[in-house]
């Protein structure tokens, strides 16, 4: 039977060990141990509040234990975290329909204006870092509350910028304050589902990172060609102002001390909603800071991160940069015109979704079911195979179709895009719920991890897409697309598969 994680630290914050971080060790009990020890009283309150001890993990005797929540305190916190992540990668594509305006405006090239896009991938990709040691101490609450505040500030001042160098500053600091739950959203999935749960949890959280990239030029296409570009950063400052208010009023706060006397030193969730302070007095060090890097030495997070992220940007990031840039002047289509193209991969991930949350869950149930145990972790990753193989089809169908389509536009590029997401957004929740699965305990570090890997490999994207599909056409294009997807993210896959329960 498979042993759950430990009941005597708190899930996700600082290991007090000069190693770092205790990812990937397991309690010594397994969980009908676990049981076995449980307090009669204990034992009653789990049964009235669940209906079952069959639990993984199993949570204290405490109503503030985020495991212990009502489902809709649950729902509604994870719905707050997963808007707030999907406005992380909104926010970066916000502008992608509107290349076209703000070139002429700031008196740039349509290359220049994707930057202000390029530039804000690679602060979220970093930024988390900073954020992750933040709020394993203080809570992950107030640290959306001050990115929410923050962001603001900075959309306002992109919608105010006078020249191209303003607005990239301006950008930068909005993608740094709204960074933590694009990130980190991978930790409150852990902290307040149950396992049994959790593919299909953090699904909602991965579609939502994945569908704000194809959302934002879908709906600010609209918002530049009626209003002008500039209205996208100032509606963008509102929803953030929104959001801080249901946060303030809606949101909890899923980190959560355990120990054997945690109902002692936490507060009950209607305390926290306006009571702050430290939650763990674990000093800072600045090797915590650092810590989420070390995963580059864990074979289990880091082949799955690198397979997810050569997904990523193929199924993404290519698609939507190179849509606006070359649309316009192919078919002679304006920001809305544009816009709506990316309606196609908005139905795609949500259509792949289903596949990698719901299907993966039941997928893992199956399994148990028929060998009598939960199924080792590497047996989620089948399923991503569907999405490998959808993701190349796809960019052969985009590719191809583009090549062909001459001066008319027609909507076979666009339906090859839809196939392309819905691979990328398969291999999206099982890659990372995989690996968080491996390291449960430290499900921020595993977060920002993989969100730093693929924001660093979608940053360098824009760099030399449109060069290569120049030198080698469009077919070519595909063609290295297919031998990096096969060389990074198949083959590695299958490589965990064989090898991941020996790494672990």
């Amino acid at each position: 039977m498979e042993k759950t994680d430990s009941q005597h630290m708190h899930v996700e914050g600082a290991d007090p060990s000069p190693q770092g971080t205790e990812a990937g060790k397991y309690s010594a009990f397994y969980i009908e141990d676990q049981v076995a020890h449980l307090s009669e009283e204990h034992r009653q309150y789990l049964l009235v509040r669940h209906g079952t001890l069959d639990l993984d993990p199993l949570p204290d005797m405490n109503d503030a234990d985020p495991y212990n929540w009502p489902r809709w305190r649950k729902n509604i916190n994870l719905s707050l975290v997963a808007f707030h992540a999907m406005m992380a990668t909104f926010t970066a594509a916000s502008i992608q329909s509107a290349f076209e305006n703000i070139s002429e405006d700031l008196e740039v090239s349509m290359q220049r204006t994707s930057y202000l896009v390029s530039l804000f991938i690679a602060v979220l990709g970093g930024a988390p870092l900073f954020w992750r040691p933040l709020s394993n101490r203080f809570g992950r609450r107030p640290i959306f509350l001050i990115s929410l505040i923050c962001s603001l500030v900075g959309n306002i001042g992109c919608a105010k910028s006078p020249s191209y160098a303003t607005m990239g500053l301006c950008r930068a600091i909005t993608a740094f304050f709204i960074s933590p739950a694009a990130a980190i959203g991978s930790a409150v999935v852990a902290e307040t589902f149950f396992k049994k749960d959790r593919a299909r949890c953090m699904g909602a959280w991965t579609l939502m990172v994945t569908i704000g990239v194809p959302a934002a030029p879908f709906i600010t296409g609209f918002i530049a060609l009626r209003v002008g570009y500039r209205w996208i950063y100032y509606i963008l400052a509102i929803v953030n102002a929104i959001q801080f208010i249901l946060y303030l009023f809606l949101g909890s706060e899923s980190l959560y001390v355990r120990s054997e006397h945690a109902s002692h030193n936490v507060t009950s969730v209607k305390e926290s909603l306006f009571k702050f302070g430290r939650i763990d007095r674990t000093p800072f060090r600045l090797w915590d800071f650092f810590q989420p890097l070390s995963y580059f030495g864990k074979p289990c997070v880091a082949l799955p991160a690198a397979a997810y992220a050569m997904i990523f940007l193929w199924g993404s990031v290519m698609l939507t940069i190179e849509i606006p840039q070359l649309y316009p002047a192919m078919f002679g289509l304006n920001t809305q015109q544009v816009g709506l193209q990316f309606l196609g991969l908005v139905i795609g991930s949500v259509i792949g979704e289903q596949i990698g949350g719901f299907i993966s869950d039941r997928w893992m149930l199956m399994r148990q079911k028929r060998i009598g145990e939960p199924p080792a972790p590497e047996y989620r990753l089948w399923l991503s195979h569907i999405g490998h193989v959808l993701t190349i089809c796809g960019i052969v169908v985009f590719a191809v179709q583009l090549r062909d389509a001459g001066s008319t536009w027609n909507i076979t590029p666009v339906i090859g895009a839809a196939i392309a997401a819905g691979g990328n957004q398969i291999v999206t929740t099982i890659d990372i719920t995989y690996a968080v699965d491996c390291y449960r305990e430290d499900a921020a570090s595993v977060g920002v991890f993989i969100t730093f890997v693929r924001q660093m490999w979608g940053f360098i994207g824009p760099f030399w897409f449109p060069q290569m599909f120049e030198t080698v056409g469009w077919a070519g294009g595909a063609g290295i697309a297919i031998a990096l997807i096969v060389a990074v993210s198949i083959i590695p896959t299958i490589l965990v598969q064989w090898r991941g329960a020996a790494w672990r």
